[in-house]
C-alpha cells in the first residue's frame, strides 16, 4: 500500500528541493515533479517527492482524518489490551 501525506513547505532550498513540515517534523523533499511551489504552500509527499500541490483547506481536512485514524487505532489498541 502506498501513502502520500500533506506537508507544508517551510523553506525552498534551491535545485528543486524544499524543507517541509509534517506534524512538527521537518524533512527535505524533491520538488522536481511540481511547478510553482512557494513557502507555506501544501504539497502531497510520497517517498520524498512532492507529487501535487494542495490547497490549505484540503490539507487540513486530510490531516484531521489522519489524526482521527490514529486516535481510533489507539483507542482500539487499549480496548484489546
Amino acid at each position: 500500500m502506498c501513502l502520500a501525506i500533506p506537508a507544508r513547505v517551510v523553506q525552498l532550498l534551491g535545485e528543486d528541493r524544499a524543507l517541509v513540515d509534517v506534524g512538527g517534523v521537518h524533512n527535505e523533499i524533491s520538488l522536481a515533479l511540481v511547478d510553482d511551489v512557494a513557502v507555506n504552500d501544501y504539497v502531497i509527499v510520497h517517498v520524498g517527492y512532492a507529487i501535487a500541490r494542495l490547497d490549505a483547506d484540503e490539507a487540513d481536512r486530510t490531516l484531521a482524518l489522519f489524526a482521527q485514524m490514529v486516535d481510533a487505532h489507539e483507542t482500539r489498541s487499549r480496548e484489546i489490551h
